[in-house]
């Protein structure tokens, strides 16, 4: 186990021990280091005071950090070559706790006298585990190591009473389970139920940090049909209720609720960032409220003309309630909003792609591109990229890429009729398409200042000159152009 705990972190438990005081990595960190992921923190827990902790790392020249009121004192890594905060090692005395009057947080903290004490106030087995790395010394006095083998999440003690301590335990455990992929014991799971209205009286913001953990986790999607089933998604998302059992008929294989979790599933098979993930679960939300009879006798056929529009309010109004920041819900709210764009490519043309590409953004493009996969796979069709999906990307690429077009030119009419004083009219056509035919053979050419000097020898020009030179342009041009598309086409192997 040694070999993977940093040698700073060996360093200050070997520095408490020296100093004649117990010490133990706890918590995650062994948890992770049996299961052999890569802990993300360290955690030590010790029998010494805050005030002892900080008279033995005032002997030496690490930085200390000690300013809450939970009795952890933060030794700073200098190893790291930072002196931020973040990096800190966290020490916090051995805890036993007191009542939990706002289902959060103990009332006062206390500090326990061993290390057994400690462990007993955690939340799950699989995190009330100790290990002296010194020593060579694992303390599993709940079976912490059998849970890890038999892929278990359970409760330490009496699953009611930690709910009862601190309710965000309930989304923890939802948390755990998405992460490893462990399954959650009848117990807790059963009082998981029991317990799940208590998430009323925890924060909006401690609610969203724990269903983010969830929603980029590998198995996010059995986590949201748990929540589900014990009643939790009630109280954190209750617009999903309304998509359970929504029919929708079709091209789609699943109700509404069924099809948002396949979705977020592909989503989280692709390694797709957590905004993407994020709206394939959200993307057809506001399709129970859209939900209406087709037109036709006898049919069982649904319309929801409409829904993407009603699901990016919802999705909107969902992620202010649980405050999301905006980095995460503005990109949200749009892919959901333009998520039905039309992708015929035997009827649309490169002017309605360019506007798709104008309305969600250039920098969100190909994300929409991957939430369309999402829903497409979520419908249970076998195709991730048909042909008409792979077209519509050749398309997208074409209105993309660097225009051979004199829109590319770092001189346009604009210029040439407020800053140059050049009079609008075929003319200025002829002399930009004869600027494009340099820039096509040179692209170095394509600067402000060359292509300005340029203009003003060409108008000089009669018109038949300047007419024959902007036609070679344009000629050029088509030429580039169709070279490129073919390209793309080939890229995308559609014709």
């Amino acid at each position: 186990m040694n070999d993977v705990i940093p040698k700073n972190v060996l360093w200050t438990i070997e520095k408490l021990q020296k100093d004649k005081y117990e010490a133990f990595l706890v918590g995650g960190c062994v948890r992770d280091i049996l299961i052999g992921r890569n802990p993300h923190d360290w955690d030590i827990t010790t029998n010494a005071t805050p005030e002892e902790i900080i008279e033995v790392f005032e002997k030496t020249d690490r930085r200390i950090v000690y300013e809450n009121s939970f009795g952890t004192v933060g030794i700073i890594n200098k190893e790291l070559g930072t002196q931020d905060t973040s990096y800190a090692i966290e020490i916090t005395p051995y805890r036993t706790e007191s009542q939990y009057t706002d289902s959060r947080h103990p009332d006062e903290v206390l500090f326990a006298q061993t290390i057994q004490e400690d462990l007993s106030r955690r939340d799950f087995t699989i995190n009330a585990m100790a290990y002296d790395p010194i020593n060579n010394n694992l303390i599993d006095d709940y079976h912490g190591q059998e849970m890890i083998i038999s892929r278990t999440i359970a409760t330490v003690g009496n699953a009611s009473e930690r709910f009862n301590e601190d309710a965000l335990r309930i989304m923890r455990a939802v948390r755990f389970s998405a992460q490893l992929g462990f399954s959650i014991e009848i117990g807790t799971l059963s009082s998981l139920k029991e317990h799940a209205s208590r998430l009323q009286n925890i924060s909006q913001e401690r609610i969203r940090d724990e269903l983010l953990k969830i929603l980029d986790s590998p198995y996010a999607m059995e986590a949201f049909i748990v929540m589900n089933n014990v009643g939790i998604l009630e109280y954190i998302i209750p617009e999903f209720k309304e998509s359970i059992q929504c029919e929708q008929g079709g091209a789609h294989k699943y109700d509404v609720w069924t099809h948002l979790l396949k979705s977020l599933e592909h989503g989280t098979a692709k390694g797709y960032p957590l905004h993407i993930k994020i709206a394939a679960l959200f993307h057809d939300i506001g399709k129970p409220r859209s939900r209406r009879k087709a037109n036709g006798k006898g049919t069982k056929e649904w319309t929801f003309y409409g829904h993407e529009v009603i699901g990016a309010n919802m999705s909107c109004k969902i992620m202010k309630r649980l405050k999301f920041p905006k980095s995460l819900s503005t990109p949200i709210e749009k892919l959901v909003r333009y998520h039905m764009f039309f992708s015929d490519p035997e009827a649309i043309t490169l002017s309605a792609v360019r506007r798709m590409v104008r309305n969600v953004g250039k920098e969100l493009i190909w994300d929409l591109m991957d939430l369309r996969t999402c829903d497409r796979i979520g419908t249970g069709r076998p195709k991730e990229k048909p042909y008409r999906l792979r077209k519509y990307h050749a398309m997208l690429e074409e209105v993309l890429r660097d225009p051979v077009t004199v829109g590319m030119l770092k001189l346009d009419g604009d210029i040439m009729i407020n800053e140059m004083n050049m009079s609008p009219g075929p003319h200025m056509g002829w002399i930009l398409h004869a600027l494009l035919e340099e820039v096509l053979d040179d692209p170095t050419k394509n600067t402000r200042e060359y292509l300005g000097k340029k203009a003003l020898e060409l108008s000089l020009l009669d018109s038949n000159e300047l007419k024959a030179l902007g036609e070679a342009g344009r000629e050029k041009k088509d030429t580039v152009e169709h070279y490129e598309v073919t390209k793309l086409h080939r890229k995308h192997n559609v014709d």
